[in-house]
């Protein structure tokens, strides 16, 4: 399916107006009526048209920007991805900006259409769970789309990531294999964090397999945090005393599992697991089991894929390019 921008003639024939008319409309002129208007917009919604802010006079309509929807900068996942797309458009003479959605579909929405006013060169965008009225307004940008982190779903062009799914599957398979056998589960947000969502039902399909489940959970309505992560374990050993392994979100949740288990005398017998591979959980004097994601690799793809190029020997399959998380830390030594 080819990515092509809806045009003004368009939106103004679908909402049966001149061009001029609708060229007004979109700008809040006042001789407009109310009625006509809504037309207009009701219009662009449906042909996912985004108006040219810059209204550029080149040929190409394009600006040297690559534009960038992350859902978060409240930990190193995200900034560590960012960092990885700058250094995969250095010497191109383009540059990254970026939004955030605080994942929040209807705020993302927003953001990519305002991003995509600005006629950027190609949008790297998170995740493959966009609604239906946002894929649409990605498939007629008329530039590349580079989905990333997630391979679970379906893409609009290029994906780069991981199956997250998967990644809470091997987990498991890990953990029962060293022996665990008392679960617990630890997260937040999962209603908007959708990736940590797909990691813990992945991980309950292993648990039935081998007739195990969650003996207890705790989920927070906030976004992840060390904070949270220590709040709810200690709520979680309270009601659950017997557990041998938590799984958690994220690293950031697991690290403050791992203070909540030290704060209780706890550490050497409940094994805390999360996500992500961060530094500052394989710094600590104490073991964390986690899934390693290349953050950085990730957004260095995206980076070249946005200037038109890739790197060689990539685990590629036709525009999707996909990683294998490494687990450490499940086993001691």
């Amino acid at each position: 399916m080819g990515l092509r921008k809806s045009t003004l003639e368009e939106v103004a024939a679908a909402a049966g107006v001149s061009k001029m008319t609708a060229s007004r409309a979109l700008r809040g002129a006042p001789d407009v009526s109310a009625e006509t208007r809504q037309r207009v917009l009701e219009a662009t919604e449906l042909l996912g048209y985004v108006g040219n802010r810059l209204a550029l006079s080149l040929s190409s309509q394009k600006t040297n920007l690559v534009a960038v929807v992350v859902p978060s900068m409240s930990n190193i996942v995200f900034p560590e991805v960012l960092a990885g797309i700058s250094a995969g458009l250095e010497g191109s003479g383009m540059q990254a900006v970026f939004g955030l959605t605080d994942y929040d579909a209807r705020k993302e929405r927003d953001v990519i259409r305002d991003m995509l006013s600005w006629r950027p060169s190609a949008i790297v965008v998170t995740g493959l769970d966009q609604p239906e009225d946002t894929v649409k307004m990605l498939r007629s940008a008329d530039v590349p789309v580079i989905q990333i982190m997630d391979l679970d779903g379906t893409p609009i062009d290029f994906n780069v990531g991981l199956s997250h799914g998967k990644a809470g599957e091997e987990m498991a398979r890990a953990l029962i294999a060293a022996g665990r056998k008392r679960f617990g589960y630890i997260g937040s947000a999962l209603e908007r964090d959708l990736r940590a969502a797909k990691r813990k039902a992945g991980f309950e399909r292993v648990l039935h397999e081998n007739h195990l489940s969650f003996i207890g959970q705790r989920l927070g309505d906030t976004l992840s945090s060390v904070g949270l992560g220590k709040y709810l374990t200690h709520q979680l050993l309270r009601a659950e005393p017997n557990l041998d392994c938590i799984y958690y979100s994220n690293d950031d949740m697991a690290v403050g599992g791992a203070f909540a288990g030290l704060e209780a005398s706890r550490s050497g017998e409940i094994l805390m697991a999360g996500f992500n591979g961060l530094d500052l959980a394989a710094a600590l004097p104490l073991r964390i089991a986690t899934s390693k994601s290349p953050l950085r690799m990730i957004g260095e793809i995206a980076g070249r894929l946005a200037r038109g190029s890739t790197a060689p020997n990539l685990p590629s399959t036709g525009k999707i390019i996909a990683f294998v998380p490494e687990i450490t830390g499940v086993h001691q030594g």
